[in-house]
């Protein structure tokens, strides 16, 4: 199963739920291969690490995303993902925009956590605790989402 995580930038939301996913999935999902990666709908930041916020909040929760690099979503990402997860609204309408055909089911990554809110916002502008919030929120969509993924949800 491959998964692709898209937020604005690439440099916040979507590589912290990439390594949030990758290393839940290992943990609490270990007979569920899952291939994961993460994109941005704008080239703001193409082959930077992630905001040093978010290494810090990923790494004070165990998970390193400090390797990972930001890359643009393309449309051959629809074809060559299962699913492409938005981090909210915009950037979901932003990859329907671009041309969400393909094999990959394009929807909000918390869709898969019922009576939570529908979206990640963004902590860009924001202070530790809205970083925080973007690990909870990772946290509970992984599951979610693994959980569906492996027929426990």
């Amino acid at each position: 199963m491959k998964l692709l995580f898209v937020c604005l930038g690439n440099i916040c939301r979507s590589p912290t739920a990439e390594g949030v996913v990758r290393t839940i999935a290992a943990r609490e999902f270990p007979g569920l291969a899952v291939d994961v990666d993460s994109a941005g709908t704008a080239d703001y930041h193409v082959g930077e690490p992630p905001d040093r916020r978010s290494i810090a909040a990923a790494k004070r929760r165990g998970y390193d995303i400090s390797g990972l690099r930001a890359r643009q979503v393309s449309a051959a990402d629809f074809s060559a993902f299962d699913y492409v997860l938005a981090m909210d609204r915009a950037n979901l309408d932003e990859l329907e925009r671009i041309g969400a055909r393909g094999r990959a089911h394009v929807g909000l990554f918390m869709a898969y956590t019922p009576g939570l809110e529908d979206e990640v916002p963004d902590p860009y502008y924001g202070g530790t605790e809205d970083f925080e919030r973007v690990l909870d929120l990772c946290e509970a969509g992984a599951r979610g989402l693994l959980g569906r993924l492996s027929g426990q949800k």
